[in-house]
């Protein structure tokens, strides 16, 4: 019973990162419909190449015993998840508060659009935020 799941990203570190990520290549490898929504430190840290970075102690343990478990990096995922449909989007509004033009991150985006459109595709999704 495939569906459409959302994920709201804020955060970027490597623990939100890594749970969205695999959360999103499940549901994205079952046949659900995949938005990542990405807004303030997760779209910097994404537009930067640091997404999914660890920043703690503790996190550069977890990076480490999952690179020896073989388990994929959260930017190494959303590139799988993004083959297999998922699409990483972001609000306009929210990319200029950022300080970027939404010109500019294409490629690292798949689609930049006004709230009103992303609210629309919250309807009958499940969604979470991270």
């Amino acid at each position: 019973m495939a569906g459409r799941v959302l994920f709201f990203l804020q955060h970027a570190t490597y623990e939100p990162a890594f749970q969205a990520a695999t959360m999103g290549i499940t549901a994205a490898a079952m046949g659900d419909e995949v938005y990542f929504v990405f807004a303030f430190d997760a779209l910097r840290q994404l537009v930067g190449g640091a997404y999914g970075q660890p920043s703690s102690a503790r996190e550069h343990e977890e990076f480490a015993r999952a690179e020896s478990l073989g388990v994929l990096a959260p930017p190494d995922m959303l590139a799988e998840a993004r083959t297999l449909g998922a699409r990483l989007i972001a609000c306009d509004t929210t990319v200029r508060i950022c300080g970027y033009e939404p010109e500019s991150l294409e490629g690292t985006l798949d689609e930049v659009m006004g709230m009103a459109s992303i609210w629309r595709l919250t309807a009958g999704a499940r969604v979470l935020t991270l």
